[in-house]
């Protein structure tokens, strides 16, 4: 049986969780929460983003499917509804996953300014998919 980490694990291991929680703090984005962390609610949105997920009926089927393995994928809730994804979508500050998303283009932008783009582009472009 493997004893290893599963890969959304290894993947969310990457996440400056310092630099997250700095974030969270700075907006009180975890303010009168007590199971569905901010970390909780960005873990599901990144789980949903990487296995093509298209609504949270959808989300909330696959991440139970995985049953005992969400604390192993770093989730620290027990279940996820449907309903708590979407109030946690609704009522928890953006600028905590926008000031992260700075966070990270300022890391990768130096990391990749050398490398070839294959397009010339007059100025600076970035994209992101909710």
């Amino acid at each position: 049986m493997h004893k290893g980490k599963l890969v959304f694990a290894q993947v969310m291991t990457h996440l400056p969780l310092t630099t997250f929680r700095r974030c969270v703090a700075a907006h009180r984005g975890d303010f009168k929460v007590k199971e569905f962390t901010c970390l909780d609610q960005f873990f599901a949105m990144a789980f949903a983003q990487l296995t093509y997920r298209e609504s949270l009926r959808d989300i909330e089927l696959n991440l139970r499917a995985q049953g005992a393995r969400l604390y192993h994928m770093g989730f620290r809730c027990s279940t996820i509804s449907r309903n708590t994804l979407a109030n946690a979508n609704a009522t928890r500050p953006w600028q905590i996953y926008a000031d992260l998303a700075q966070h990270l283009i300022g890391i990768a932008r130096p990391l990749y300014a050398s490398d070839p783009f294959g397009v010339d582009l007059d100025a600076t472009v970035y994209a992101f998919d909710s």
